[in-house]
């Protein structure tokens, strides 16, 4: 009898553990699904739902969605502004050389509303971020800064590509906005471009310091131009003034002037306690001037 109360004990002890076990599984069976019907979706972000492979065209706001578990799933996709990195790229400049390394960050996003048609347009051209959810077209756009950062390498020399940076940035800008537009109009933005690093090829370094300095010698040179053209200029003009004066005075010399003038002379040499008779060239119309208080000549003895 006691055999019997003992197998009648462990029996239901055995029936109470397998209900247990079944109510756990039912719990968590029951959890896996209402999870799976259940997502959030960020601020900024966007999802894409695909239900029986068909994907909806209409986005999940960010929030608190609902899904049908196994037949249905949201894809979060970003439309915050996003970061592309290019490195290490060898663009051959329009002199024919390669550049030994170029880096380049591009910053763009998608509209919010296009992103269901972006994700059903370009399978496959998505990529996922770090955190988790997908940056649409990643691939094309990527695509697209590339070739678009050779196209603009291609149209500068190398010896001045590292003082057009700038330059390059926007016409990377304008031209990677353009390209896109093309096939998606109001899709893309392009925010901004950025040309971090240009290194160029050992040998056009060198060209370039070269280049340097005989572009500093030559404004040398034409500083020394500068200065030795104002100097001539300087004389010219003093010549001319010397001619000018010269003329003038030449022209006020006639002969009753300098007849004046050499009798006034000769008045100023008579008057001289030292002069007795005064010779006068030839051709002078001038009566001698003798001076009368010149001491008289010594009588010989």
């Amino acid at each position: 009898m006691a055999l019997q109360l003992k197998s009648m004990s462990e029996g239901a002890s055995g029936g109470v553990l397998r209900k247990l076990l079944l109510g756990i599984k039912v719990v968590v069976l029951a959890a896996f699904v209402l999870g799976g019907m259940v997502g959030t979706i960020a601020t900024g972000n966007v999802g894409v739902r695909t239900t029986l492979g068909i994907t909806s065209e209409d986005e999940v706001t960010p929030g608190v969605y609902f899904k049908w578990p196994f037949i249905s799933r949201v894809e979060e996709f970003t439309a915050k502004e996003v970061a592309i990195d290019l490195t290490d790229l060898t663009p051959k400049a329009r002199d024919n050389l390669s550049l030994r390394d170029m880096d380049i960050t591009l910053y763009y996003r998608a509209e919010a509303a296009t992103i269901a048609e972006l994700f059903t347009k370009y399978a496959g051209q998505s990529a996922r971020a770090d955190e988790g959810y997908m940056v649409p077209a990643y691939n094309l756009v990527l695509r697209v800064a590339r070739n678009t950062a050779y196209k603009e390498v291609a149209k500068v020399d190398s010896l001045v590509m590292h003082t057009r940076r700038d330059e390059l940035s926007d016409a990377m800008h304008t031209n990677m906005q353009a390209e896109l537009d093309k096939t998606d109009p109001g899709v893309f933005k392009i925010t901004r471009v950025v040309v971090r690093a240009v290194i160029t090829d050992p040998s056009i370094e060198e060209s370039i310091r070269n280049a340097v300095a005989n572009q500093k010698r030559l404004e040398a040179m034409e500083v020394q131009t500068q200065i030795a053209q104002k100097e001539a200029e300087i004389k010219v003009t003093e010549a001319r003034g010397i001619a000018e004066s010269n003329r003038i005075i030449a022209g006020s010399l006639t002969r009753e002037y300098l007849q004046h003038e050499a009798n006034q002379a000769l008045l100023k040499f008579a008057e001289g306690d030292n002069a007795s008779t005064v010779i006068l060239p030839s051709g002078m119309n001038v009566t001698p001037l003798i001076n009368a208080n010149a001491p008289a000549a010594a009588t010989p003895k």
